[in-house]
């Protein structure tokens, strides 16, 4: 198992981005999985701030919590 630490919208971004290349898709190929946007999966891989999104990392980071992606296949490493 493989976690990695997020502390910011940034690193969160960069976490989802590398399990997506670890499983080879695309952004296009994501959209179409999931229903949301590519143009919002290339915002939220950018680490662009959401209100909602921003609002709980913050209480987050204000409380002195740290939230962590794990992946049982391990794709995701700091």
């Amino acid at each position: 198992m493989s976690s990695v630490t997020v502390n910011d919208p940034a690193s969160l971004g960069q976490a989802i981005r590398k399990a997506r290349k670890a499983l080879r898709i695309t952004q296009e190929e994501l959209s179409l999985q999931t229903g949301i946007s590519r143009t919002t999966i290339r915002a939220i891989e950018q680490g662009k701030q959401t209100a909602h999104l921003g609002l709980v990392l913050q209480l987050c980071r204000d409380l002195g919590l740290t939230l962590t992606l794990s992946s049982a296949e391990g794709v995701i490493t700091p």
